[in-house]
């Protein structure tokens, strides 16, 4: 399978970036995703000239617009920062990145919940980092998360899902697909995109339906930011056993009433948290071969990322 290039920060690599000389390199990143993951590091604050080590930054001021100083000598970075950062997401555009993991609480590559100091020297947590902030500005559509973010299990599953679907995308349109095409990608989704947010699911089909009354950039367009906007959404508890009672539906025909009756007992124990997604997914899965079942077989829902990343053995 050819690797998914996702933008990370380079600390989380391993390479001694940052501003006390070290690294904040993660396993789980390097050795687990680097399997399936290409990486293109960045390091905002080398990148745009500072040496290693070098003197701690805070962000200051108003947290909407906030500025870079540094502590000690009080020099003010945030011109040439965000002079930085907007040449190089441009030429990150360039990569055509599914994705991009960043530096947590960092006053260069934090995407949220990074300190704000007001002038009475009390932080507020509501800061954005200034090249997290303008990579997020430019590409809203690419799945985003910190590290600290990515040891949460439901965070990390949604995450790497989106960037899946967000690669899908990518080579559909590379492609240069007609509405033929869009209807198979949108099919192909469905249940995934259900088990995120029935509403954005409706809102798609409903577009998908009119799809001859736009223009195709205008269709796309609108098309993957909803697709991105629901899939950004947890999938909760309830909703992927809503998803699951009405994949069972494809079986009614099939499944006698012991194996009907075993199923729901096993959707009933995910819905009250005595079993991972992972135990009806398999079970449903078995159906799908067993009877070769030809719409489930193409849902990604239930083969949305590679098995071995074990994600949904955790939700």
């Amino acid at each position: 399978m050819e690797k998914i290039k996702i933008g990370i920060s380079s600390c989380l690599l391993g390479e001694n970036v940052r501003y006390d000389g070290g690294h904040q390199l993660d396993r789980y990143i390097t050795d687990t995703l680097g399997q399936y993951f290409e990486w293109v590091p960045v390091c905002p604050e080398v990148e745009y000239g500072l040496p290693v080590p070098r003197e701690t930054m805070r962000l200051i001021s108003d947290p909407d617009s906030p500025r870079l100083i540094t502590i000690r000598t009080g020099v003010d970075h945030t011109e040439g920062m965000l002079n930085y950062a907007n040449k190089k997401v441009k030429e990150l555009e360039r990569e055509k990145l599914c994705g991009f993991i960043f530096k947590s609480r960092s006053p260069s590559s934090g995407i949220s919940g990074v300190k704000v100091y007001t002038p009475s020297g009390m932080p507020s947590h509501r800061g954005v980092g200034i090249f997290g902030g303008s990579f997020t500005r430019y590409f809203p559509l690419i799945p985003v998360i910190d590290d600290g973010r990515l040891h949460d299990p439901s965070l990390r599953e949604n995450f790497i899902e989106r960037v899946f679907v967000y690669k899908r995308w990518q080579e559909f349109i590379k492609k240069g697909g007609v509405i033929k095409d869009l209807i198979l990608f949108h099919t192909e989704h469905k249940l995934l995109i259900l088990s995120h947010s029935p509403k954005h699911f409706s809102t798609l089909g409903r577009l998908v339906a009119n799809a001859k009354k736009y223009q195709s950039e205008e269709l796309y367009s609108e098309y993957i930011k909803i697709v991105m906007e629901g899939l950004s959404l947890i999938a909760t508890i309830k909703k992927n056993t809503n998803v699951l009672l009405h994949i069972i539906g494809y079986f009614k025909k099939q499944l006698s009433a012991n194996d009907k009756q075993e199923l729901l007992e096993v959707i009933e124990n995910y819905h009250k948290g005595f079993v991972p997604l992972i135990v009806p997914i398999t079970i449903i899965k078995h159906y799908v071969r067993k009877f070769d079942e030809p719409y489930l077989k193409r849902q990604y829902y239930l083969n949305p990322h590679p098995l071995e990343l074990m994600l949904k053995n955790h939700v």
